[in-house]
Parts: structure tokens; C-alpha cells; sequence
């Protein structure tokens, strides 16, 4: 059995001068922690739940993908395109590099909108989530750091229980 691998923990990103680049620091700040915790994870242990609900690591990465797609590409843009499913079922094609690519991709077309946005207060085109309620680019940016930190903590664990891998 292979030594289990410790990573340095990250600290908090420093922001920046202004209310945007702040949020999207901590926001990328977070996204990485999941990404660092789905990288180099073999496809049996990341799709394997590690709780009763049935949470995987890849699940996670799969459902946060569509979180970014659904908030930032079909709520605030509006783009023409299907709803996102959020779930974290995983498919018999979904592995770990598919998943982690896709989320990449998926940050990279949520960041280009965010940088579009010149008034954080500006609405979604779309009204959204639950409550279906126009929300504006602030709301989303925020509820982002807050959905994607907490299933970063979720990941933190379940890759624990995986292969011992702790750290951020």
C-alpha cells in the first residue's frame, strides 16, 4: 500500500481592490480546492459514495459543473441551452479527467461572464433556484463561494475516506 499523500494547505486568497475581484478570488479559491481534491483520484475510488446519500468525489465535481452552468450561463446570461441537471449521478462514460476538464470548462465560460459584468447588481435574465426569484450577478457570485465551499468540505472528506489524501 502506498503512503497516503499529504498536500500543504492553501490559505485564503488575498482578494483584491475591489467588491468583484474579491469574490471571484475566493470563488476561484474554492473551485480549486475541489479540483484538488478530485486530481489524481482513480475513477473506482472517486465514483465510490463514501456516505449513505450516496456522495461521491466525481459526483461532486459533476453536480458543481452544472451549478456553474446553471447559474451563470443559463440564469444570468440566459443562454439558449437545456437546464442543467444538478444532480451527481455519475454515467458509465464519466471519469475523472471528462469530469475535471468539463469543470474547467464550465469555470472558464462562468468566469468570462462574470468579467462582462460591470454592476454586480445587475439582474439575472432568468429567475432562478427554488424560489424561482430574479437574483443579481452579486447574489450568484456569492451563493457560488458559499455552494461550491461547502462541497469542497465534502470532498475534503470523502477523499480522506478514499485514500487517506489529506491538505488542501
Amino acid at each position: 500500500m502506498t503512503e497516503p499523500r499529504k498536500r500543504r494547505d492553501v490559505g485564503p486568497p488575498d482578494g483584491g481592490s475591489d467588491e468583484k475581484s474579491t469574490l471571484l478570488a475566493f470563488l476561484n479559491y474554492v473551485r480549486d480546492a475541489v479540483a484538488a481534491k478530485a486530481r489524481g483520484l482513480d475513477d473506482g475510488k472517486g465514483r465510490t459514495p463514501g456516505v449513505a446519500s450516496g456522495t461521491s468525489v466525481l459526483g461532486l465535481v459533476k453536480h458543481l459543473t452544472a451549478a456553474e452552468v446553471y447559474w451563470f450561463s443559463w440564469a444570468y446570461e440566459g443562454a439558449d441551452i437545456e437546464h442543467p441537471d444538478l444532480g451527481m449521478a455519475l454515467s458509465e462514460e464519466d471519469t475523472a479527467d471528462g469530469l475535471l476538464a468539463a469543470y474547467r470548462g464550465a469555470v472558464e465560460r462562468s468566469n468570462e461572464i462574470i468579467e462582462r459584468c460591470d454592476d454586480l447588481s445587475l439582474p439575472c435574465a432568468r429567475a432562478a433556484g427554488r424560489a424561482a426569484v430574479v437574483r443579481s450577478m452579486r447574489w450568484v457570485l456569492v451563493h457560488m463561494i458559499e455552494e461550491t465551499a461547502r462541497h469542497a468540505g465534502h470532498a475534503d472528506i470523502l477523499r480522506e475516506q478514499a485514500d487517506g489524501s489529506t491538505g488542501r
